[in-house]
C-alpha cells in the first residue's frame, strides 16, 4: 500500500454535514490512498498540514467516544465525504466496522459510498442496518481509464461487490461519479448493471485547483480528439453539455422505469445548504 501511516485521536466521530442529502457524516480516516486524480477532497490538506501528496498519507482515526445514537435519531448518516471508509488501510485498522457495529440500532438513514470491494466483507452487519444503502462508484468499464484514474478496486472486482451486495438483500446504488464528457459510456454501463442495481446516482465531473489542469493535460495527451470540447466545458463554462445530458438521462431512467438522483448541481445544492446554516 505504500501511505504514510499515522494514528490520530478524535473526540468524536460524527461530524455536522454540509452536503444537501445528509445530516451528519463519519470520515473514519484523513486522506485516501485511492488517490483520484480528480478528487476535490485534495483540500484536506490545508487543514490537517500534510505535506505529502494526496493519496500518500492516511491518517487512522480512533475515538474513545461511543458514536451517539440519540443525536442520530430521525436524521441521515453519510459514510463519507472526504476520504473512502474501505480503503486498502481499512482491513487492516477495521475502524469503518467498528463504527458499522455500533450504528446497528441506530435509528437513521445510513448510506455509504466507497470505490472498493472491501465492503463486502461486512455484508453481515450491512444486513442488520435497516435504513441503509451502499452506492459503488464507477464511471467507466475501460479498466485501464480507471486505472489511469484511480487505486480503487478494479471495474470487474466493483461490478462483482454490486451484485454480491445486491444479491444479499441489501439496498444497492451505482454511483456513476463522475462522469466524464463524452468518455464516460453511462448507457452500457446501466445496461450491464440495471438487474443488479435499485437506483442509479449521477454527477457530473467538476474541475477546479490544481488537479484541473491535471485532468485536462491528461485529456489532451490520451484523447486529443476531445480538447476541444474539454476546453468549452472546463475553460469556456459552457453548459450545454451537461443540460443536454441531464435531459437524455432523465428520459433514459423514466422509459426504463429506473430509479435515479441526479447530481449534477451538487455544488449549488452545498453552497445553498452552508449559507442556510451559517
Amino acid at each position: 500500500m505504500g501511505a504514510i501511516e499515522k494514528k490520530i485521536l478524535t473526540k468524536d466521530y460524527l461530524t455536522k454535514s454540509n452536503l444537501p442529502a445528509s445530516d451528519y457524516v463519519v470520515n473514519p480516516y484523513v486522506g485516501c490512498p485511492h488517490a483520484c486524480k480528480y478528487c476535490y477532497a485534495r483540500f484536506m490538506k490545508r487543514f490537517t498540514g500534510h505535506t505529502e501528496a494526496w493519496g500518500d498519507f492516511i491518517d487512522i482515526k480512533y475515538c474513545n467516544k461511543p458514536i451517539n445514537l440519540k443525536k442520530l435519531k430521525g436524521k441521515s448518516l453519510f459514510l463519507s465525504s472526504v476520504t473512502d471508509c474501505y480503503n486498502p488501510y481499512e482491513s487492516k485498522y477495521g475502524i469503518t466496522r467498528n463504527i458499522l457495529e455500533q450504528l446497528v440500532d441506530a435509528d437513521c438513514e445510513i448510506t455509504i459510498s466507497t470505490k472498493s470491494d472491501l465492503v463486502v466483507r461486512d455484508i453481515d452487519i450491512l444486513k442488520r442496518l435497516p435504513q441503509l444503502k451502499v452506492a459503488l462508484s464507477l464511471n467507466t468499464l475501460d479498466e485501464q481509464f480507471r486505472s489511469d484514474m484511480d487505486k480503487g478496486s478494479t471495474v470487474l472486482q466493483r461490478l462483482k461487490a454490486i451484485e454480491q451486495l445486491h444479491e444479499a438483500g441489501i439496498y444497492t446504488v451505482l454511483f456513476m461519479s463522475p462522469i466524464f464528457p463524452y468518455i464516460t459510456e453511462w448507457q452500457k454501463i446501466m445496461e450491464t448493471t440495471e438487474n443488479i442495481v435499485d437506483e442509479y446516482w449521477f454527477e457530473n465531473l467538476n474541475l477546479r485547483g490544481a488537479y484541473k489542469q491535471t485532468i485536462l493535460s491528461y485529456i489532451d495527451q490520451r484523447y486529443p480528439n476531445l480538447s476541444n470540447e474539454y476546453s468549452e466545458i472546463y475553460i469556456h463554462k459552457d453548459n450545454a453539455y451537461w443540460a443536454d445530458l441531464a435531459k437524455t438521462l432523465h428520459e433514459y431512467c423514466e422509459k426504463a422505469q429506473l430509479n435515479y438522483v441526479n447530481f449534477f448541481y451538487h455544488d449549488e445544492l452545498v453552497r445553498q445548504k452552508m449559507n442556510k446554516n451559517s
